[in-house]
């Protein structure tokens, strides 16, 4: 939850306040408000008594609905092709197509989390089998991702409180002077008197949860979407009928997309089954395309992954991402050098999942790890440089690894040193190269140094090690010998 006002101390208690008539509650709280002792739920008036100087604001649930709509888009066109908002404060996404697009699960969580963490907003994110058990462990949980395997949402949603439910107020509130405490507690009692006494919402929202129902997700759409469909008369389900009508797709999106000037950069191709579930299948390229053969190919490939089960009775294609084309005429080998364009194969590679395909580029540091950043692997060349007066290895470890070392201060090399428990007599040595720290970053820099040295062992390994500290003072560092990257 943003701050209303940035002015604000951090510590400074803040609630969220929403009203129905007369009725004033607290409907969402920071952390300041929560180690106070401040609930969701809990009347205004009690909040205001218990914490002096607690800011109060109002809720906006038009503008809210409105902001959860933009999020819900942006993670369409980012994590999933099937997305809807789940409110008033969730979305809901079937990554099953898509995930591998993003390292698999595990990181496809953690990143979505911290990228809303980036932005100043507290997340938690669910994965399970149904839209209910993860919309109930997502808001009953304190773990900010949580991962449930094929087959444990019972036992993962049985201590879960009534609410995580989604049943009416009125109904929990009835339930717990009953005795209900938990999911599990609810789900072991027969089915029957619920029913006789509640109505079926009980059995329908448990059984949404289990997965013994489907919980179909109606995507959400932007408006100047660009998709074409197909619906059957008669389920389709066998492969090559299914890469036919997916071929006739692929033609006419990019019709439409030459009408408008665009290239695809992220196509959606979702699966409607007689079952009432959705399948969904996603392809992404390096720059806008409208190559019929290509996208069709980056779909055939596959097309083995959709499983048709009793039958598939409609079929879209969407273009997620679209992006200004411009045709470019192509150059003659008579008068041009030609350039061998590698985006067909970003394309398969990143298709393919599991590895996220990108280029390194330099940045404007002196810190050696610093001085590295990923970029798209057709991005423009950003026009900074690395250092030439001073070798740099082929191989910079991800963090720098402690060494032990025979050396002279201040500025003699080592005459051996031991890494990963292998000890190596040093031939030749070349150094030191002197780097600062960058004080303009944090103040623990300010007068940190690191003296680096390019050595060779007796093998004729190349190694780049440093020193923390000039060798003198130790406000500059510790004097610790470290192993930061090697040669070729």
């Amino acid at each position: 939850m943003r701050r209303a006002d940035p002015s604000l101390s951090p510590n400074t208690p803040l609630v969220v306040i929403a009203r129905s008539g007369s009725k004033r509650w607290v409907a969402a709280a920071d952390r300041a408000a929560l180690k106070l002792g401040l609930r969701v739920g809990m009347p205004a008036a009690k909040a205001q008594a218990l914490v002096q100087g607690l800011t109060m604001i109002d809720a906006d649930p038009v503008a809210d609905l409105a902001t959860l709509e933009r999020l819900t888009l942006w993670a369409l066109s980012q994590y999933s092709p099937v997305v809807t908002m789940d409110p008033p404060d969730g979305i809901v996404m079937d990554t099953a197509g898509a995930d591998h697009l993003q390292g698999g699960e595990d990181l496809m969580l953690s990143g979505l989390v911290n990228r809303f963490r980036g932005r100043g907003l507290a997340a938690r994110a669910a994965v399970a089998d149904s839209w209910g058990a993860a919309h109930a462990l997502a808001r009953s949980t304190n773990r900010e991702t949580i991962i449930i395997s094929r087959g444990e949402t019972a036992k993962a949603v049985n201590r879960l409180p009534l609410s995580s439910l989604r049943l009416p107020v009125e109904i929990v509130a009835s339930l717990r002077t009953l005795g209900f405490a938990t999911v599990g507690d609810l789900a072991a009692t027969p089915r029957a008197p619920l029913t006789l006494r509640f109505g079926p919402e009980i059995g329908r929202r448990l059984d949404q949860m289990f997965g013994r129902i489907a919980e179909p997700i109606d995507p959400i759409r932007p408006a100047d979407l660009v998709e074409v469909q197909k619906s059957f008369a008669e389920p389709i389900g066998a492969p090559e009928t299914i890469e036919k009508y997916v071929s006739r797709l692929v033609r006419q999106l990019c019709l439409e997309l030459e009408k408008r000037g665009l290239g695809v950069r992220r196509a959606d191709l979702i699966v409607h089954r007689v079952d009432n579930t959705l399948q969904s299948l996603r392809a992404g390229t390096a720059k806008p395309v409208r190559d019929i053969a290509w996208l069709t190919k980056l779909f055939r490939d596959r097309i083995e992954k959709i499983e048709p089960g009793f039958g598939i009775d409609k079929l879209s294609l969407t273009a997620i991402i679209a992006e200004p084309l411009v045709d470019v005429q192509s150059a003659s080998s008579l008068m041009e050098e030609q350039v061998t364009d590698v985006t067909p194969l970003i394309d398969v590679l990143g298709n393919r999942g599991g590895q996220r395909i990108f280029r390194v580029a330099p940045v404007a540091s002196d810190v050696p790890e610093r001085s590295v950043q990923r970029i798209a692997p057709t991005a423009d060349e950003i026009g900074a440089t690395w250092p030439l007066h001073w070798p740099r290895p082929s191989r910079l470890l991800p963090h720098p690894e402690a060494i032990e070392v025979i050396a002279l201060l201040p500025d003699h090399p080592p005459v051996s040193f031991t890494w990963r428990g292998k000890r190596r007599r040093v031939k030749r040595a070349d150094g030191p190269e002197r780097i600062f720290g960058e004080w303009w970053q944090r103040s623990s820099e300010w007068v940190a140094v690191r003296d680096y040295f390019v050595v060779e062992d007796d093998a004729g390994e190349r190694f780049w090690i440093f020193r923390s500290g000039d060798g003198v003072d130790t406000e500059t560092g510790s004097h610790a010998w470290f192993l930061h990257g090697v040669f070729a």
